[in-house]
């Protein structure tokens, strides 16, 4: 007689019973059978000062504490290995289906998995673990392998193997990058991750379904339409005088402000100079007005340099400066125009200079809205590296990802993902720092990243090659004060600062994304001639 074998939602009801603790609804997981597949057990806030060990229990035909009840001969001997929060099947059949639980120490508080094993290709299978990809003709893609039910890094003796491509219909292996993809591109592909544990190969598949689409329509780019060009605004001292900045968007992203020298001027019209804001729509555009206001001119005011700067979702970022000039009704016409000359002359010179200054912080347009070529010999715009946050408050694997894919598919800039496996780490990472513009440095806790001593070679070479830092802390950082290592301390003081305040930050109009492109280099764009026909190809995703 065959055992009654109860369905997965009625065997939670029935714990539910017995315990009297209600268990969140599990976590699913799908694998083949034959693969390896990888649990990983959360870590709770307020529970980690517990003494208790973690507990991961097996809820399949009969349950068992893998914890306790398994010495490591047998977890080898039935292809299950615990290790932390680490729960690892090396080749998964239809006997390790079921629900898993872990929980940490005496706690009744438990995080559930439900393992669905495929012994055949369903097409429920296809569905739950195709990943899509989108990619557009004549510009490069790169397919990623997702990281899905992974083992963590640091179990013993289990080490990565490469990776390997294949598309489905050819026998050969593949790549994974184009430099210029096709409509012929299209289709399946499957990434294979081995491992090795103990002399013998283990394999993970995950499948890709990369969509080829024609080149996405361009589109009007933003510009400054008034004042055209740096310009000095004669003044009387002690009067007030307001200068407008008008610029036209389609986005309703788009944002205008004025800089005095480096710094924001305010909003507020109880401050002596301060700025305030006018938008008109109409079915096409929207024309915004930044009004500069001085409330008493000064003596002051006069040695200062004002920027009215538009921030673009639809392209790169574009400026003009202004400077304040003491009227004088004695000069006759011929010195007056001289003064002007050379007062334009200095305010040049002054805006080269900032420009240098700033490097690779946030290339700015000039008034006429054109491009600049870009010749410093970088391929990349950026490359994301991490360290680790003494915190635990740095970002996680979702944040990393999130940030990668907002800085590529929604502001357009390319990232460097050179370190492929057997390239020695020091050397892929420090040829991602020569051939990007700008380094970013990102707090993580489940990924330590490089260690000191890496740290302290990127930090000489990217100050070698004319590399650009960018620093992001976490709000915890900022709240505890030497939590830094010597190694990133050297960051610290070289590099431009962001904070990360965690879901607040994720969205594309938030502050932290506006502080970030603050500081990195303007996209790199493949058509010049498209960027000097102020046209773009990069979609609005905001």
């Amino acid at each position: 007689m065959k055992a009654a074998i109860l369905h997965p939602s009625l065997l939670l009801l029935l714990l539910t019973s017995l315990t009297g603790v209600c268990p969140r609804r599990p976590k699913e997981k799908y694998v083949r059978a034959g693969e390896m597949v990888a649990l990983q057990c959360p870590g709770y806030r307020g529970y980690d000062h517990l003494d208790g060990r973690l507990i991961w229990t097996s809820h399949t035909s009969q349950e068992m504490d893998l914890t306790g009840d398994m010495s490591s001969a047998q977890q080898r001997e039935t292809g299950v290995l615990v290790h932390g929060r680490s729960l690892v099947i090396l080749n998964a059949s239809v006997n390790h289906q079921g629900n898993y639980s872990c929980s940490q120490g005496n706690t009744s508080r438990k995080y559930w998995f439900k393992l669905m094993v495929y012994t055949t290709q369903t097409r429920e299978y296809e569905e739950m673990t195709t990943h899509p990809v989108t990619c557009y003709t004549l510009e490069s893609c790169t397919l990623t392998c997702p990281d899905v039910n992974l083992p963590a890094e640091n179990i013993p003796n289990i080490t990565t193997n490469g990776t390997i491509w294949h598309k489905e219909g050819e026998s050969s292996l593949t790549a994974s990058y184009f430099s210029s993809v096709e409509e012929n591109d299209g289709g399946v592909y499957t990434c294979t991750r081995s491992y090795l544990y103990h002399g013998q190969i283990y394999n993970m598949t995950s499948t890709v379904k990369l969509e080829v689409q024609p080149k996405k329509k361009s589109k009007k780019l933003a510009e400054i339409i008034s004042p055209r060009m740096s310009e000095v605004f004669p003044v009387d001292l002690g009067s007030t005088v307001v200068i407008d900045c008008q610029a036209v968007v389609y986005s309703e992203f788009d944002e205008v402000f004025w800089l005095m020298d480096d710094a924001f001027v305010k909003r507020d019209n109880s401050s002596p100079v301060f700025y305030k804001f006018n938008n008109e729509h109409n079915a096409e555009e929207t024309k915004l007005t930044a009004s500069l206001v001085f409330n008493k001119v000064s003596e002051e005011d006069l040695a200062k340099t004002y920027s009215c700067k538009l921030e673009s979702e639809s392209g790169p970022s574009s400026f003009v400066s202004i400077t304040l000039a003491k009227k004088s009704s004695s000069l006759s016409l011929p010195l007056a125009l001289s003064i002007v000359i050379i007062v334009m002359v200095i305010v040049l010179t002054v805006v080269g200079c900032v420009k240098f200054k700033m490097g690779n912080a946030l290339p700015l347009q000039d008034a006429l809205a054109s491009y600049s070529s870009f010749s410093d010999g970088k391929s990349y715009d950026a490359f994301l590296m991490s360290y680790e946050s003494v915190t635990d408050a740095g970002l996680n694997e979702d944040d990393r990802k999130w940030l990668e894919r907002v800085l590529e598919d929604t502001f357009g800039y390319s990232l460097c993902r050179d370190i492929s496996p057997g390239k020695a780490v020091e050397e892929a990472v420090l040829d991602c720092v020569q051939r990007s513009r700008m380094v970013v440095l990102v707090p993580t806790s489940s990924d330590p990243g490089p260690g000191a001593g890496m740290l302290k070679k990127i930090h000489a070479a990217f100050v070698k090659q004319q590399t650009g830092l960018v620093f992001i802390k976490t709000e915890a950082t900022e709240a505890r004060s030497g939590s830094l290592s010597e190694a990133l301390l050297l960051f610290d003081k070289t590099g431009n600062c962001v904070t990360w305040r965690g879901k607040s930050s994720m969205s594309p109009c938030s502050s932290f994304w506006r502080d970030l492109r603050r500081y990195l280099p303007a996209p790199q764009h493949p058509d010049k001639s498209m960027l000097l026909s102020q046209t773009a190809t990069q979609e609005d995703n905001c």
